[in-house]
């Protein structure tokens, strides 16, 4: 017992070792992958993010030009942002913030027309 004596008391007057998330936020580090952004007027909804996916968490549909993703599944590994041939999938520095209910990204696009070329 007295051998925990000085550890007790250096715990009592000592900096806190935890934050109170969410609403002391730690800044990201650098390099951090974050939250997916979707830029949905360069998407071309391929769905090649939606195959490479390794959880599964995007799903495309090419006729209705439909993309959602469901955060909550998301590993944020970043390999459908490396994967998309158009460059839409981006990966924010910023984590995702602290929800209380699951929320889907659903975002619906134009389906573009392809130029033939002549």
């Amino acid at each position: 017992m007295f051998k925990m004596t000085p550890t007790i008391m250096r715990n009592f007057v000592g900096k806190r070792a935890t934050r109170r998330y969410p609403a002391v936020v730690r800044p990201p580090f650098e390099n951090a992958r974050g939250e997916i952004y979707n830029d949905i007027q360069v998407c071309t909804f391929c769905g090649v993010c939606a195959v490479k996916c390794p959880s599964q968490c995007i799903a495309v549909d090419k006729k209705l030009a439909t993309w959602s993703c469901d955060p909550s599944a998301c590993v944020y590994c970043g390999v459908c942002a490396e994967s998309c041939p158009a460059g839409s999938l981006q990966q924010k520095r910023d984590y995702r913030r602290a929800v209380r209910e699951k929320e889907m990204i659903f975002l619906k696009g134009e389906i573009k027309k392809e130029v033939a070329a002549s």
